[in-house]
């Protein structure tokens, strides 16, 4: 079998430090798997895909680790190394799926499907002629994904013409920014949302942070939320932006000695004087994690929202072949303050399903530089805790696509309000006793249009309780101006002002004077 030997290199890896009376039961454990997958393959019913027997052996072994510990096939292997490198081979389109329809909600401008005049709001009907209605927008993305210069063909369904066209796209290098939004919120604060933590990500931070400064920008709010982490090294040398030469940014201790590390921040002249206010929620795992506890230990800066994940996990990469590799957990990481932040992992159910949280007088207590009180286990506490603004009858509305596609059915005047509005590129109503209102950039979604869009949603036959309609305008007033914003200036200004009206945003602004003073306490 040719993916036998996976199944040993692992066991290897994960014994080679045993003891020496455990010989007899690793000697043991070869010769029983050994066994046991020749009599599967010799004996079954039917014939044995021998990939899959051996990749399903490594994932079950590693399964009893720890959540964290997994198996990368060559299908995820790819995957993981673009998020890693900050580029990957595709089309350089942004797409969701929206019910069962495979939808563009943007391409990448100048990218291979831009210049093929690929839009906003074109249908995915198929891709190399199957259907994408079964498929998830992650299946999708894995197919429209390759080697360089090779090519694919979609089918395209665009509103407005009668039939469906296929366009052959040559895959070209694409770069996958780990810096996804970076803009002045208001005044001298700038805005930076980092997604993941890339080879590039210290980069592209610190060219955003140029920027920036030159428009201004005088305090920050970096927002780490939804970030499921990435490189180690990268969250250490981020962390280290904020912090003076010589402080403690994080630890690490494992069962291999050399294992056992302190990372310090090794440059002055960054940004250590910058007032900051991060943001983190439950979904802020690992290397988001490291930085706001850097932060926080320190007293650098403000952690704003919700709890982070609780991962004090560090993975090693060990290839297996060329295609394929395990991250295998080998050390637990601390924060400055000497806590681990690890949430108790033994229930799969309370880990994942539930996020069971640790109860307060079982967690580790640690104190800040400046004495403030710090607990461990349960991930990283925000200073302010703010409950993120969840409402479900917007969120089906979200995922069926409603929202997006009204946004660019009243921009394109499909729209009884739109007769309202004066959009760019209009000729200017010298029509005083009845002006229409700017759609600019600083446009804000009013009643008129709150009420069209629930014709709108009526016309389209989507099942909704009338009487929860209310409670959801505020979040559908946001997200119609978020999609607005997008589908006029761009996906950037789209953020900008969904953020300008963010509840957990909205706290940073507030407490700036407080993040202004710790700045003022540690640097002259």
């Amino acid at each position: 079998m040719r993916y036998k030997g996976f199944i040993f290199v692992l066991l290897f890896f994960t014994l080679v430090s045993a003891p020496a009376w455990e010989e007899d039961i690793w000697n043991l454990s070869m010769n029983k798997i050994s066994a046991i997958v020749d009599l599967i393959d010799q004996n079954y019913f039917e014939a044995v895909d021998h990939e899959e027997l051996a990749f399903s052996s490594i994932k079950g072994m590693l399964q009893t680790l720890d959540p964290h510990s997994y198996f990368l096939d060559p299908r995820h292997f790819d995957r993981v190394r673009e998020e890693y490198k900050g580029k990957y081979y595709g089309l350089g389109i942004l797409i969701q799926k929206q019910d069962k329809r495979l939808v563009v909600i943007s391409p990448t401008e100048g990218g291979p499907a831009y210049r093929l005049g690929i839009r906003s709001g074109d249908v995915i009907s198929h891709i190399e002629g199957e259907t994408t209605e079964p498929i998830t927008s992650t299946e999708a993305m894995m197919r429209l994904r390759g080697p360089k210069d090779t090519k694919v063909t979609i089918t395209i369904a665009r509103e407005g013409w009668e039939d469906p066209f296929d366009v052959t796209i040559v895959r070209e290098e694409i770069a996958l920014h780990s810096v996804q939004y970076a803009f002045i919120l208001q005044d001298d604060i700038g805005y930076i949302r980092i997604r993941n933590f890339a080879e590039t990500t210290t980069r592209e931070f610190e060219e955003k942070m140029a920027l920036l400064s030159k428009q201004g920008m005088k305090k920050l709010i970096l927002d780490l939320r939804n970030n499921g982490g990435g490189t180690f090294l990268q969250s250490i040398e981020l962390s280290d932006e904020f912090l003076p030469e010589g402080t403690l940014v994080v630890s690490i201790k494992g069962r291999n000695r050399y294992l056992d590390r302190k990372y310090f921040a090794k440059k002055n002249g960054q940004h250590e004087k910058i007032p900051l206010v991060i943001l983190i929620d439950g979904a802020s795992a690992s290397a988001p994690e490291i930085l706001s506890g850097a932060v926080k230990d320190n007293d650098r800066g403000l952690i704003v929202g919700q709890d982070s994940w609780g991962k004090g996990l560090v993975q090693t990469i060990v290839p297996l072949a060329p295609n394929a590799a395990v991250a295998l957990t080998t050390a637990k990481y601390y924060t400055p303050s000497g806590r681990s932040i690890q949430r108790d992992y033994s229930s799969f159910e309370d880990y994942y399903i539930y996020r069971k949280e640790t109860p307060e007088d079982q967690r580790e207590v640690s104190y800040t530089t400046g004495g403030r009180k710090v607990l461990g286990q349960g991930g990283i506490t925000p200073d302010y805790e703010v409950e993120f603004p969840f409402n479900r009858l917007v969120y089906d509305l979200l995922l069926k696509g409603n929202v997006f596609t009204y946004a660019k059915k009243f921009i394109e005047k499909k729209r009884p309000v739109s007769e309202n509005y004066l959009f760019p590129g209009d000729n200017r109503n010298k029509d005083a006793a009845s002006p229409k209102k700017a759609v600019d950039q600083n446009f804000v979604v009013d009643q008129d249009i709150i009420e069209d869009f629930k014709a709108y949603i009526q016309d389209e036959k989507f099942e909704f309780e009338e009487e929860k309609f209310p409670a959801a305008k505020h979040e559908l007033k946001r997200w119609l101006e978020r999609e607005i914003h997008s589908a006029l200036w761009g996906i950037e200004m789209g953020a900008k002002a969904y953020q300008k009206t963010d509840p957990a945003v909205l706290k940073a602004l507030e407490v700036f004077p407080e993040a202004v003073a710790l700045v003022k306490d540690k640097i002259p």
